[in-house]
């Protein structure tokens, strides 16, 4: 009996712990929809009042319309090419004993250890070397760099829960290598490959060092949000929009992560 109350009061203690951590780290986040609808310009207590004018004056913003834009042509191309890329090295890593593997997944997973400021400051400078203008392109470039170990590591649980014995049962039919991986492997994977696309994009929609360092005058979404800090009056308008991509990154991780795990189940019944 003692033993027992012994690990409920631990239980008890982690999830009072776990509620002052959460608490502690989102706080100030949650603050920001709540400061968003201030008729006031400065973030201060009391609130001045309640007001949806600062949401309803973004529609007027031209400069933040083309921002948003880039920022959507940006995250979907990199989404599809970092998925694109994780797929092959996902499935390598889990199906194939190669020596020096293992050295190999740990140096893709790089970007996870180095902070983006790193990176970013080592591809302009690549950049500048290989005289290629800053562009769209070359931030798209240097967010696949970061965001490959994540989709990496979305579909590794994919193909580690894979049933090779359907791809084997394929091959005893007569399907060759490239139609079983079409119509067999990747069905069975597809919600991993949907959720990597979506974490990909999330991550690349909000990324600050490689657009900062690597885009020339076309600027993302991230980027103009900095550029505008600097003058008070459109603080308000910050914190707005500032909500809406709050709201719009939570969407995005916890759908990836909801088929994530539809992907696991999936993956252990195999395809219908």
């Amino acid at each position: 009996m003692a033993a027992m109350s012994d690990t409920n009061g631990a239980a008890k203690g982690l999830v009072v712990y776990a509620l002052v951590f959460a608490a502690f780290l989102y706080l100030p986040v949650l603050l920001i929809p709540l400061f968003s609808l201030n008729t006031g310009i400065y973030v201060k207590f009391p609130l001045e009042g309640l007001t949806l004018d600062w949401y309803r004056e973004l529609s007027e913003r031209a400069p933040l319309k083309a921002a948003l834009v880039n920022s959507l042509q940006v995250g979907v191309g990199v989404a599809l090419v970092a998925t694109a890329l994780a797929v092959p090295a996902a499935k390598a890593i889990t199906r194939y004993r190669l020596p020096g593997i293992r050295y190999v997944a740990s140096f893709m997973m790089l970007p996870f250890l180095v902070p983006s400021l790193i990176f970013g400051v080592a591809l302009l400078g690549l950049v500048n070397r290989l005289d290629i203008t800053l562009s769209l392109t070359t931030v798209a470039i240097g967010q696949v760099v970061i965001c490959l170990p994540y989709a990496i590591s979305t579909l590794l649980p994919r193909f580690e829960a894979f049933d090779r014995s359907l791809e084997e049962a394929s091959a005893d039919l007569g399907e060759n290598a490239w139609w079983t991986f079409w119509r067999v492997t990747v069905p069975t994977i597809g919600p991993g490959i949907l959720a990597s696309l979506l974490m990909s994009f999330t991550i690349s929609f909000d990324e600050f060092y490689m657009a900062f360092f690597l885009s020339g005058t076309d600027a993302t979404l991230p980027i103009y949000i900095w550029t505008q800090l600097r003058f008070p009056q459109d603080f308000p308008s910050l914190l707005a929009l500032a909500t809406l991509i709050l709201l719009f990154s939570f969407a995005m991780v916890l759908i990836s992560l909801r088929i994530s795990g539809l992907g696991a189940v999936l993956g252990k019944r195999g395809p219908a």
